[in-house]
């Protein structure tokens, strides 16, 4: 190599020395850069190559983080290789999280891979949970409210068949099933079925007394059902913490029941009072009908009668009769009226 390069003239091997010191100068910074990380990854028996980091670095992968967590893996006795975490990493997972989740499973002698792991950490993702406080909910079960605080009430309320009602407030405790954890229903349906578990209990009861003696009964009903089915969690128990005695609902429903009939019946008197007002309108109509009817008779009576003296049909003495047997009806009308008002008896007699 040296010959070569003295045979050459010297501009030419001037250049190649450039190009040779810049080599080993980039190949000496490169070592600089991993010496660190690689040295980490060798002393702690998780050896990566100075090729695997110059290509995660090249990816933009951050190859501390990936070393890190191998690392941790490595010294809880899982292997795991580079590539996997990348892979997961590179699809917008927390490989700290999965990592710290297999350690976690592998201590409490929980199975569970470490697709299983990423699965779950890619299914939690954007929710404000991780894959680590799903393991940590199967080795450590968690109390869930029922109903939950968040919904603005404080108790679940039921009518038994008697028509009393009672309020429930109860605690479920459940963890993890990590085989249902991907695309298992949530929290809220747990809450949901546990709370129509408890309404169908205590609807079922012949009393609210026996509710009161026994309310295990309403756990045993609802364990019964089997509300934890597809998903995430598996239901250890479910423990009733208060139960308190409402109103009388059956009473309140016969109540409202008896205004609404009486208002029924208001309205239909109304309606036949109405008619009966109409009815006596219509007869006090016709009466004055007949009245008119009458004095258009009587008015014909002094035509006919002038119609008659004309005709010769009525006399002067006939007329005199007339008049004096009229005269005559009106004193005795008269005379039986001012009997009837002193003495009080009967005008007809």
């Amino acid at each position: 190599m040296t010959m070569l390069l003295a045979e050459l003239p010297g501009k030419i091997t001037l250049v190649i020395l450039a190009i040779i010191l810049v080599i080993i100068l980039a190949l000496l910074a490169i070592v600089g850069m991993f010496f660190k990380i690689w040295l980490r990854a060798k002393v702690s028996g998780a050896p990566v190559g100075f090729g695997t980091l110059v290509a995660m670095w090249l990816r933009k992968v951050p190859n501390s983080l990936i070393v890190d967590s191998r690392i941790a893996a490595s010294k809880a006795g899982l292997i795991l290789s580079t590539d996997q975490l990348e892979a997961h990493l590179l699809a917008g997972g927390d490989v700290a999280q999965v990592v710290l989740a297999l350690i976690a499973a592998e201590k409490a002698g929980i199975t569970m891979s470490f697709d299983r792991a990423c699965a779950i950490d890619l299914a939690v993702k954007g929710t404000g949970k991780t894959v680590l406080e799903a393991v940590r909910t199967s080795i450590n079960p968690k109390v869930i409210d029922c109903p939950n605080p968040t919904s603005g009430k404080d108790k679940i309320e039921a009518v038994a068949r008697d028509g009393i009602s009672l309020k429930v407030r109860a605690r479920v405790t459940v963890r993890t099933n990590l085989d249902r954890f991907v695309g298992g229903a949530t929290e809220e349906t747990v809450v949901a079925r546990v709370g129509e578990g408890i309404v169908t209990s205590i609807g079922s009861a012949a009393s609210h007394k026996d509710v009161l003696e026994n309310p295990d009964n309403i756990s045993k009903l609802v364990l019964g059902k089997g509300v934890d089915a597809a998903t995430a969690f598996e239901i250890i128990s479910i423990d009733i913490a208060d139960v308190d005695v409402g109103v009388n609902i059956g009473a309140k429903l016969q109540t409202e029941q008896a205004e609404a009939d009486k208002q029924v019946a208001q309205a239909k008197a109304e309606v036949r009072r109405a008619a009966a007002v109409a009815n006596e309108q219509e007869m006090q109509a016709r009466t004055q009908e007949m009245r008119a009817t009458v004095v258009e008779a009587e008015a014909q009576i002094p035509q006919a009668m002038a119609e008659a003296f004309r005709n010769g049909n009525l006399g002067v003495m006939d007329y005199t009769k007339y008049k004096n047997l009229i005269a005559d009806t009106k004193m005795r009308d008269s005379i039986a009226g001012e009997g009837g008002e002193t003495s009080g008896e009967d005008p007809s007699v």
